[in-house]
């Protein structure tokens, strides 16, 4: 750690190389441990953060060597957040896989990665609950509704590994979904960009050519009445990617309240779907060894029963 300017309480981490390759966010959350992730966006947004004395992006990517500035930032009380038994011994039971390098869980839908908007826990303060001491650090993310496959790193090494496989296009993801209406065609393809709206009480992405390139392929599983039972795979990894494609061929998925519209949103209740119909089925990358690694999490009941009731 570089020397603190103690006049100001700002203090300079230098990033060691089991940082690197890592998110600015997720590292600031390691450092300041129980700040909620709204908090450390407002300070990187209003430049109370930065890189080597420049402003930077909660999505910027840390090199060794990086000086990075921290603002002095307190939590009321001693910031300890305490996860129930019940959840910890759900996400025990969710592990698909572990060893010394990673560990793959089948998320849980309702329950959010990290901490943040409102929410004092996510996943990750789980598994370090539940391992205590030990290194977990999230490799990438699923949106809070979304259930399936997610990898978590046990080691910096594993870490930079899978975040740059995950940036740089080495991960084979598929999700399963149902699309609110019929697919024209076994296949298809969405080619857009996408950009993340600002100036929204929620983050919003839109289909946009000054936005960055985005590519999803839908593959046609089975029509069930006026809807399709699909696989997405994801082809680049843009926020909330399948949902804006979706709603941009006009089959929003299923449950969608952000993409999919209250009248929607309401036909599916009836249905007895109350989240968006989105599981990330399976990962496929390669290990630090050469090793081919893949991974697949089940359809949870509660989806399948959505899909029993819709018409064959």
């Amino acid at each position: 750690m570089l020397p603190p300017d103690k006049s100001s309480g700002v203090r300079f981490v230098q990033v060691t190389s089991d940082r690197e390759g890592q998110r600015l966010d997720n590292f600031l959350s390691a450092q300041l441990k129980r700040l909620p992730k709204s908090v450390i966006y407002k300070m990187i947004r209003t430049g109370q953060v930065r890189i080597n004395g420049k402003r930077c992006k909660p999505s910027s990517r840390l090199e060794e060597g990086d000086a990075v500035r921290i603002p002095p930032a307190r939590v009321r009380g001693d910031g300890t957040v305490t996860v129930s038994e019940r959840v910890c011994s759900q996400v025990r039971a969710s592990v698909l896989f572990q060893d010394s390098d990673l560990v793959v869980i089948n998320k849980p839908s309702g329950m959010a990665v990290h901490s943040g908007s409102g929410l004092p826990w996510g996943l990750i303060d789980v598994v370090r609950q539940i391992h205590s001491g030990e290194y977990y650090e999230l490799a990438h993310r699923l949106d809070r509704e979304t259930s399936g496959c997610l990898v978590l790193a046990r080691n910096g090494r594993s870490l930079n590994h899978l975040t740059r496989l995950f940036r740089e296009g080495g991960v084979q993801k598929y999700y399963l979904c149902l699309l609110d209406g019929r697919m024209a065609e076994p296949v298809i393809e969405i080619d857009a960009a996408l950009k993340k709206e600002h100036g929204v009480a929620e983050r919003e992405v839109v289909v946009s050519e000054e936005g960055k390139a985005a590519l999803t392929r839908f593959r046609l599983l089975q029509a069930r009445g006026d809807c399709s039972y699909a696989e997405a795979q994801l082809l680049t990894g843009r926020t909330h990617q399948i949902r804006v494609h979706a709603q941009h061929m006009g089959l929003p998925l299923a449950g969608d309240a952000k993409y999919g519209g209250a009248e929607s949103v309401e036909k599916w209740k009836a249905l007895g779907l109350h989240r968006t119909f989105l599981h990330a089925r399976r990962l496929a990358f390669e290990s630090l060894s050469g090793e081919v690694l893949q991974f697949e999490a089940p359809l949870p009941e509660s989806l399948k029963a959505v899909l029993s009731r819709c018409e064959a």
